[in-house]
């Protein structure tokens, strides 16, 4: 099987020479697995082994209450310890009590660890603060469109500087990319809907992704009584996409407290399966009190559960895509103008299918209003309006 490029795997490649116990996190079938498999391939040494924690059978070997005789569990298998051991664990949410014996592995013996678990929810409970300066902690998200092209097999060369962005546009590279960029935000960035050339089978892997959440995240890693309050919150958010949430309003619509609504968005948050945007600020108690704007994780699965127009998908995209740049927020005003997403308290981003020149002052205003650096237009079509950048650029 063919293993394709991902923006996390130069990062990954260096971390075999370094010490750190390696933890790669994010959403169930984004590609954990198949990335460390790239990593283990890679490593010449054969003092190697990858262990898949879902196995009660691989569990076993760390069920020990004298954590030395973990290592003689690993001799069995053809380790030593004379040399590095390079020791790869897959899906370590299955077994919470490893992190005892792997503290004391790390620490006695000369052991790199590469960890791969489905949900920061977890995670962080999982990894306390006794690993404090041990773990590097990375997180993988489906593809952004760079990544979906690779997956593509063709090159998308995306510059890092915005404003090299905004100038280097040619309709040309628009209209080779244009095709993909509609493909992408229908059925979004999961590798494996990606890979996949039958529309009707995309969807079908869509709906496994879904079901998988939920037998999985939702019933192993939660003790909700009502997983079907669960199901309609997600419903009921991906009709509410771009916009702000109304707790009070939505706890009354689910017929739920208002403390068990936060607390399922909370889960949902922390499981990568919606990001909550909060209200721009510049300080972190303005952030903390204005209503967020939600985002789902992958503009397929939002498409899959709901019948989402063709603007509040685009804008899910370009969300995402920017996403991996820095931190965002939003900005509106009660009954004034707003601004879609503002990157790391600094850049403005308005997403518009059509670039309008009206859009793009009324942008200007607010955003030199706010003294912020610099602000674009993020549009779908192809114009030469400066100011503005291609979402397929992103």
């Amino acid at each position: 099987m063919k293993i394709y490029p991902r923006h996390l795997t130069k990062s990954l490649l260096k971390e075999i020479q370094l010490s750190s116990i390696v933890v790669l996190t994010g959403m169930r079938q984004v590609g954990k697995t198949t990335l460390m498999r790239l990593v283990y391939e890679n490593i010449k040494s054969t003092n190697k082994i990858f262990l898949d924690l879902e196995n009660p059978l691989n569990q076993k070997i760390f069920e020990e209450k004298n954590y030395d005789n973990v290592i003689a569990n690993l001799e069995a298998y053809g380790l030593h310890t004379n040399v590095k051991m390079f020791l790869f664990l897959d899906e370590v949410q299955y077994m919470p009590g490893i992190v005892k014996p792997l503290k004391y592995l790390y620490d006695h013996y000369h052991i790199k660890f590469f960890l791969t678990g489905s949900s920061s929810f977890y995670l962080k409970n999982l990894f306390p603060e006794s690993l404090a300066g041990r773990k590097v902690i990375y997180e993988l998200f489906p593809l952004d469109f760079q990544e979906y092209m690779w997956f593509k097999e063709k090159e998308k060369i995306v510059l890092e500087d915005f404003n090299k962005k905004d100038k280097a546009k040619n309709a040309v590279g628009f209209e080779l990319f244009k095709k993909h960029y509609s493909d992408y935000m229908t059925f979004g960035g999961f590798p494996a809907v990606v890979l996949e050339r039958d529309q009707l089978r995309k969807k079908q892997i869509l709906e496994d992704i879904f079901k998988s959440y939920f037998e999985k995240d939702v019933k192993t890693l939660t003790d909700f009584r009502e997983i079907n309050r669960l199901r309609d919150l997600i419903l009921l958010l991906a009709n509410r996409v771009g916009s702000k949430i109304d707790i009070s309003k939505i706890s009354s619509e689910l017929g739920a407290a208002r403390e068990t609504v936060y607390g399922y968005l909370n889960f949902l948050e922390k499981t990568y399966f919606l990001f909550l945007l909060a209200p721009f600020s510049r300080s972190i108690n303005g952030e903390v009190r204005g209503a967020k704007k939600v985002y789902f994780c992958d503009t397929g699965l939002l498409n899959f559960l709901a019948k989402i127009p063709d603007g509040i998908l685009f804008e899910n995209s370009v969300f995402l895509n920017l996403h991996k740049c820095g931190s965002l927020n939003y900005f509106a005003r009660y009954k004034g103008p707003e601004i879609d997403f503002i990157l790391n308290k600094k850049i403005a981003f308005e997403t518009k299918t059509k670039a309008n020149i009206t859009d793009l002052n009324r942008l200007e205003r607010v955003s030199k209003s706010l003294r912020l650096k610099a602000y674009y237009l993020v549009v779908n079509k192809f114009t030469d309006l400066r100011k503005t950048i291609l979402a397929q650029d992103l």
